[in-house]
C-alpha cells in the first residue's frame, strides 16, 4: 500500500496521530529531501529507512518503488512541507502506482494553500488554486486570463519573484482590488499582509526585511 501522508508546513506539533503511527508502521518512506525529512521524523522517534525521491528522480526510481508496493510492502510518501502531490514530484509516483492497481490511502491534513486561503477572510467557498504562475512563457495570457475572474484566485510565489508578480497585478488588475499576502505560514514570524494590491506592494517594496520565505497570494 501506498500511504500519502500530509506533513507540518514548518511547525512540528501541526501533525496528526494518524500520519505518526502510519510513519511508525511502514516498511519505508519516499520523501523530497532525506535531511529535511529526517528533523521531523527524529523529533518523533521515528526510525525507518528512507528513499529519496524528489523532481529529478526517473523513471527506475519510480520502477524501484512500484517493485517494493507489488511485493507487499508498504511505504509512505511525504513531501518537504505539507501535502504530497500538491506542488511536489508526487503526483507521478500516485498516477503510477495506480495504474499497477495498488491501493492508496491518503491521510491528510495540511496544504499552505488551504491555510491561507481560511484565514484571508477572502470568500473560500469557491476558489481555483493556480499554484504558480509561468515565470516567462505563457505568463502574460494567464494575467489577461485572470481578469475575468469569477473566484478567489490563490497562487505560491517564491521570494525572488513576490515583489515583480505584485508589481504585474497592478498592471493586470484594478490596483484597489483587495489581495491577500501570507507568509512564513505556521512559523514563529507569520505575517498576513492584507490590503489594496498597490498597498501590498508598497508594504514588501519599502521592508525588504519582510521579503523571506514562502508566499501565497489570495485575491
Amino acid at each position: 500500500m501506498l500511504y500519502i501522508v500530509a506533513t507540518p508546513i514548518w511547525n512540528l506539533e501541526d501533525i496528526t496521530l494518524r500520519a505518526i503511527r502510519i510513519l511508525s508502521e511502514v516498511d519505508s518512506i519516499a520523501c523530497e529531501d532525506t535531511r529535511t525529512s529526517a528533523t521531523l521524523l527524529n523529533h518523533y522517534n521515528i526510525k525507518k529507512p528512507l528513499i529519496s525521491f524528489h523532481s529529478h528522480s526517473g523513471v527506475m526510481k519510480i520502477e524501484k518503488i512500484i517493485d517494493d508496493l507489488k511485493n507487499g510492502k508498504n511505504i509512505a510518501l511525504i513531501s518537504d512541507a505539507g501535502t504530497p502531490g500538491i506542488s511536489d514530484p508526487g503526483y507521478a509516483l500516485i498516477k503510477e502506482a495506480l495504474q499497477h492497481d495498488i491501493e492508496v490511502t491518503p491521510i491528510p491534513w495540511v496544504t499552505a494553500c488551504i491555510t491561507a486561503l481560511c484565514a484571508s477572510g477572502l470568500p473560500s467557498n469557491h476558489s481555483l488554486y493556480l499554484w504558480f504562475l509561468p515565470i516567462k512563457k505563457g505568463r502574460q495570457s494567464m494575467l489577461k486570463k485572470l481578469q475575468n475572474k469569477e473566484e478567489t484566485v490563490v497562487i505560491y510565489e517564491s521570494v525572488h519573484r513576490i515583489v515583480k508578480t505584485l508589481e504585474d497585478f497592478i498592471e493586470y488588475f484594478w490596483a484597489d482590488t483587495q489581495i491577500v499576502v501570507g507568509r512564513e505560514l505556521t512559523k514563529k514570524f507569520e505575517e498576513f499582509k492584507r490590503g489594496t494590491i498597490k498597498e501590498v506592494f508598497d508594504y514588501f517594496s519599502q521592508h525588504s526585511e519582510k521579503v523571506k520565505g514562502e508566499f501565497v497570494i489570495i485575491f
